[in-house]
């Protein structure tokens, strides 16, 4: 909303100074205001910039933007790109109708300013509204969940993993595991209880975790396995 009214309003009032031409009142007192305000909101975004690389690893500025699974930090280096980059074209547009005397420069800054705000409005709501509904851990939290599975003793394989996030520090796992075909059932509680605690010391953010033996290929048809079982439920006892 901030992004979209904020869009709006700059397109309705650089439409009206391109409509409406008139000279500034007062163009140093401006350029000296957006001079400084350009001064605050670099140092803001540094701050940003600072603070994003120590979560970003290896990925790029706008594959950490895609891929991010806390809104917060996104959102804070997009609002201050855009009000710097905002700042600059007010600058420019000020700058050259003071240069030219032409006051359409004015009206073009303040409409290429609303053009950006809409824009970065829209690729807000694309990146939050996947949080809002829901949103799968990034591939490489999968790679790591299908690894600390793999390696855990007694599980042969992993069929299938589904992952999704419940908020930005929590994280729901299930997963259909292969385990070893001897394994009693109290042996299959025990292994699946250690691979949970190994997934939750290497994932911290994993705090619900579902994990279903399976086989990858039955042994036996299972008709046959009804067709036996029909067989004992249905002989008396003592035959």
């Amino acid at each position: 909303m901030l992004f979209s009214v904020g869009g709006l309003f700059s397109v309705y009032e650089g439409v009206e100074k391109l409509r409406h031409p008139h000279h500034l009142d007062n163009g140093v007192v401006a350029v000296v205001v957006l001079l400084v305000a350009i001064g605050l909101e670099a140092f803001s975004f540094r701050t940003a910039i600072h603070e994003t690389r120590q979560v970003k690893g290896d990925a790029s500025w706008w594959g950490f933007i895609r891929t991010a699974r806390a809104p917060e930090l996104p959102v804070v280096l997009l609002e201050d790109l855009a009000a710097l980059l905002g700042l600059l074209l007010a600058l420019g547009g000020v700058g050259l109708t003071l240069l030219t005397d032409d006051p359409i420069w004015d009206g073009a800054g303040t409409l290429a300013i609303g053009i950006l705000l809409l824009v970065v409005a829209v690729i807000v709501a694309l990146e939050t509204q996947a949080m809002l509904v829901g949103e799968a851990a990034t591939p490489a939290t999968v790679a790591v969940i299908r690894d600390v599975l793999g390696r855990s003793p007694h599980i042969t394989d992993v069929i299938h993993i589904r992952t999704l996030h419940l908020g930005p520090d929590e994280l729901l796992v299930a997963a259909k595991i292969v385990l070893d075909v001897e394994l009693t059932v109290p042996a299959v509680a025990a292994v699946i209880n250690d691979a949970e605690t190994r997934l939750r010391a290497a994932v911290p953010i994993a705090h619900r975790i579902y994990l279903e033996p399976d086989l990858l290929h039955l042994p036996v048809d299972p008709s046959a396995v009804n067709e036996s079982a029909t067989a004992r439920i249905s002989t008396p006892p003592g035959h």
